[in-house]
């Protein structure tokens, strides 16, 4: 069983935080190896991670669930999932909450675990409190760069829900696809 609890300090307002951190594809693109994958109909989501653990390389797939609380702050992930070669089996639960600290930044407190079955489990282990520091300090990095973009915090009722976001993504995923094969067949045609 991998335990995380790390606390990350943000200098940026919590409503800003809270607009990177409950943004899925935000989040993925603060964690160095990982993906995004299919958005699917029950709200969950795919993704995979690649870690490094000593001379290893392992890539993870996983079924994600994110539970926002958007008053409180709050959210839960949830992700179960193998390596690509179907030897090593996780499950992943994760809490966490943002609160501002005295300057007027913002707090991230993550809670967690990570249970393990299968051939990697004990090289994972073994190497995870490394590994989590390591990717906690990238993730840490990242997220203070994106939230420090635009700090002006905006009004809960009027930002866009996830689906809102999850559906402009979905958007310009397909503008971008249709760009892309228009200039391909227009190429093609010269």
């Amino acid at each position: 069983m991998i335990k995380i609890d790390e606390a990350i300090a943000v200098p940026a307002p919590p409503g800003r935080v809270w607009e990177v951190i409950s943004d899925p594809t935000e989040v993925v693109s603060c964690i160095n190896g990982a993906e995004l994958g299919q958005f699917h109909d029950d709200g969950s989501f795919d993704g995979t991670l690649v870690v490094k653990f000593s001379a290893i390389r392992v890539r993870f797939g996983a079924r994600m669930s994110l539970e926002l609380d958007e008053p409180a702050w709050e959210g839960r992930l949830s992700a179960r999932g193998r390596d690509g070669q179907g030897a090593t089996r996780f499950t992943a639960h994760a809490n966490f909450r943002i609160t501002e600290d005295n300057a007027g930044g913002a707090r991230v407190q993550v809670t967690g675990e990570v249970a393990l079955a299968g051939k990697l489990a004990s090289v994972i282990e073994a190497g995870a409190g490394a590994v989590v520091s390591r990717m906690t300090n990238d993730f840490t990095d990242e997220l203070v760069r994106r939230c420090a973009g635009d700090t002006a915090v905006v009004p809960a009722p009027s930002r866009p829900t996830v689906w809102a976001r999850v559906r402009a993504w979905w958007l310009r995923t397909i503008h971008k696809r249709q760009s892309e094969q228009s200039g391909v067949a227009s190429g093609k045609t010269q």
